[in-house]
């Protein structure tokens, strides 16, 4: 590391971080965070949107400091969560309700992080 210790630590409770590791963690002044109990899956959800957002936000921008890497994670965490597809049923959101799309109607196209991604929906 370049002498900046994280702030927070999220860990696995398996038993190859023991003790010794919370302790060295806690010397550099990181608050570490074990995982749920019983949560096979937690790690592997954070993983996924933590590589996506490396994939498709991260490696496409020059961060000038912690505000605008929070601003651009906000703005991705709604369009990962709100806009893009999912390998759901019919490739629909997991909040999107079923609704009969009226094909008429024009497409609408928003763009999202300054132009790295685009929106397309219906106008309303």
């Amino acid at each position: 590391m370049d002498g900046d210790a994280p702030a927070v630590l999220l860990r696995e409770r398996g038993d190859k971080f023991g003790p010794a590791f919370d302790r060295a963690a806690q010397g550099v002044g990181a608050r570490v965070i074990r995982t749920a109990v019983r949560t096979p899956n937690m790690n592997a959800v954070a993983e996924r949107f933590v590589g996506s957002a490396r994939r498709e936000l991260l490696d496409h921008v020059l961060l000038v400091d912690e505000q605008h890497l929070s601003s651009l994670l906000c703005q991705y965490a709604g369009y990962f969560n709100e806009s893009r597809p999912h390998q759901g049923l019919g490739q629909r959101i997991p909040a999107d309700p079923v609704t009969v799309i009226d094909l008429s109607k024009p497409i609408a196209v928003k763009s999202v992080l300054g132009g790295l991604h685009v929106d397309y929906c219906r106008a309303a």
